[in-house]
C-alpha cells in the first residue's frame, strides 16, 4: 500500500518478527518479553498494562525508534503509539516520566543517525508520509506534555549536571514549526498535510516560543486563506483548529500587528454570523473579544456590524456557558468602543471622505449636544460639505445620512434653521424628496419639515 494511504489500522495488523531482532540484538530480552505481552492485543487489554507499566512500555517504543530503521517495523511502532495517545491523550506524560531520566524521548521521533540533531526530520523519511505525520503528531503532544523545570530537573530526562548531549526543546519546537509551515505552504499530502499541520499548531502554538517561531516564519498568513465557512464534518473541524491556533496567536502582540494589518477580522465575523457549531462560534467570540481589548480593532467590528451580529447570537439557545459570558463581555466591550468612536474627529473625517453611512454617532443625540459647536469650525465647513454631497453624490445612503444629519444640526443648534437656509441648504434638500429611493426621500422630508418649524418644534418630528 503506498505511505499516504496507510493507516494506523492497516499498520498495526502487520507481524513484526520481534524474535529476530532479538537474536541480531537490536532489542533485548526484557524488551521482546514485553512486547509479547502488549501486541496483538485488546485495546482494554493494553490500557490495563499501560496503567501497570506505562514508562516500561515507553522505553521499548522509544529504544526501537532509535534503534530500528526498517520502514515497516518504525511504522508499526509509530502506529502503537499513535494509538496509545488517541486513547488517551494525557499517556503523553509517560514520556516524561522520572524513570526515563537517562532517555532522550524527542529524537527518536526526529530519527537522526550521524547527526545529534537534524532540524528538517523530513530528509530521513522523506517521501513516506505515514512516518512524517505519525512523528509529528506525537512528538507535539509529548513537548506540550513535558513538565516545568523544578528541583533542577530538565525536560526531557537531561539533569542539570548531565554530561550527555539531549535534543533541545527549543530546537524541537523550532524545527516542528519549520516543517508544520512547510505543510501549510506545500502538503506533502493532498488531503491530510494541512489538517495534520492546522492540528499540530492548535497545541502547539501554547508555546511562547512556538509563537515567536511562527510568526518569524510568516506563518501567520497562511492561516489566513482558512478561516471561511465551512459545512462538512472535517472542513468544520479543520476551520475550528486555525480558529484555534489565532485564538491563541492573540495572545502575542507580534502576531496581533499582523492580525490587524490582514483580511482576520472580516473572515471571523463572516464565520460567526453564518456557523451554527457551538464550538466555532466559542473560539472565534473568544479570540474576536482578546483582539478588542487590543485597541486597535473596535472601530473595524463596530463597521463590519458585529454589535448587530453579538445580539443576534445572543438570542441563540447555546448551552455552552463560556460562550454567553464571552458573548456579553464582548457586547460590554463594543459598546465602550461605540462611545470612543463617537466622537467629532472621526464623524469630521468620514463627512470629509464622503464615505457617509448609518454608523451610530448619526442617531446618536448625546454625541449631537455635545459637539453641536463644533460644527461651527471653518465657517460651518462640515455642513458645507454635507450640502455638497447632496449635489454631487449618487449613493443613496450618503444622501439619506446627509439630509439626516442635517435635520439632527436644525434640531440641536440653536440657530440651525437659519445657518442652513443662509447656506442655501433648502433648495437641495427639496430637490430630493422626489428621489427614487425612499430612504433618501424619507429623510429628505424629515429635513425639510424641520426647516420650515425651526428649532422650538423640531424636537416633535421623529426620524
Amino acid at each position: 500500500m503506498d505511505h499516504a494511504e496507510l493507516t494506523t489500522e492497516n499498520v498495526l495488523k502487520r507481524d513484526i518478527p520481534w524474535e529476530t531482532y532479538m537474536t541480531t540484538k537490536l532489542i533485548t530480552g526484557t524488551c521482546l518479553q514485553l512486547l509479547r505481552r502488549y501486541d496483538n492485543r485488546s485495546e482494554s487489554y493494553r490500557a490495563a498494562l499501560l496503567d501497570d507499566d506505562g514508562p516500561a512500555y515507553v522505553r521499548v517504543f522509544v529504544n526501537i525508534l532509535r534503534d530500528i530503521f526498517k520502514e515497516e517495523t518504525v511504522e508499526y511502532v509509530l502506529a502503537l503509539i499513535d494509538e496509545m495517545l488517541t486513547a488517551n491523550p494525557k499517556r503523553a506524560r509517560l514520556f516524561h516520566d522520572k524513570s526515563l531520566a537517562n532517555e532522550d524521548t524527542y529524537e527518536p521521533f526526529l530519527k537522526t543517525k550521524q547527526l545529534h540533531f537534524l532540524v528538517d526530520f523530513r530528509l530521513l523519511w522523506k517521501g513516506n508520509w505515514f512516518i512524517q505525520e505519525k512523528s509529528c503528531k506525537i512528538l507535539s503532544l509529548v513537548v506540550s506534555t513535558r513538565p516545568k523545570n523544578q528541583n533542577g530537573v530538565i525536560a526531557n530526562g537531561e539533569s542539570s549536571h548531565s554530561k550527555s548531549k539531549f535534543t533541545s526543546i527549543d530546537d524541537v519546537l523550532k524545527g516542528l514549526v519549520e516543517w508544520l509551515c512547510a505543510q501549510l505552504k506545500n502538503p506533502s499530502h493532498p488531503s491530510r498535510g494541512i489538517p495534520t499541520a492546522i492540528s499540530c499548531l492548535s497545541t502547539l502554538l501554547r508555546e511562547p516560543l512556538v509563537r515567536s517561531s511562527f510568526v518569524q516564519a510568516d506563518g501567520v498568513k497562511l492561516l489566513i486563506p482558512l478561516i471561511s465557512p465551512a459545512s462538512t464534518q472535517q472542513s468544520i473541524q479543520l476551520l475550528y483548529e486555525t480558529c484555534l491556533c489565532v485564538w491563541l496567536l492573540s495572545y502575542y502582540e507580534p502576531a496581533v500587528e499582523y492580525l490587524a494589518t490582514s483580511r482576520t477580522l472580516p473572515r471571523l465575523v463572516e464565520v460567526v454570523k453564518g456557523s451554527t457549531k457551538e464550538k466555532v462560534v466559542r473560539v472565534v467570540v473568544l479570540t474576536l473579544k482578546n483582539l478588542l481589548s487590543k485597541g486597535t480593532f473596535g472601530p473595524q467590528m463596530v463597521d463590519l456590524g458585529l454589535p448587530q451580529i453579538v445580539q443576534s447570537l445572543k438570542a441563540q439557545a447555546w448551552s455552552d456557558e463560556d460562550l454567553l459570558e464571552a458573548l456579553n463581555q464582548l457586547e460590554e466591550g463594543l459598546k465602550d468602543n461605540i462611545k470612543k468612536m463617537s466622537s467629532f474627529d472621526k464623524y469630521k473625517q468620514e463627512v470629509l471622505l464622503g464615505h457617509l453611512d448609518w454608523s451610530p454617532m448619526h442617531k446618536d443625540l448625546i454625541f449631537w449636544r455635545e459637539n453641536i459647536t463644533n460644527f461651527e469650525e471653518n465657517d460651518f465647513q462640515i455642513l458645507r460639505v454635507l450640502i455638497t454631497i447632496l449635489d454631487t453624490s449618487s449613493d443613496p445612503r450618503a444622501l439619506a445620512v446627509a439630509c439626516y444629519d442635517l435635520s439632527q444640526f436644525i434640531q440641536c443648534h440653536p440657530a440651525g434653521r437659519i445657518i442652513l437656509n443662509d447656506l442655501k441648504a433648502k433648495e437641495r434638500v427639496m430637490k430630493l424628496m422626489n428621489h427614487d429611493n425612499s430612504e433618501v426621500t424619507k429623510n429628505a422630508l424629515l429635513c425639510i419639515q424641520r426647516l420650515f418649524l425651526g428649532a422650538k418644534y423640531a424636537s416633535f418630528l421623529q426620524a
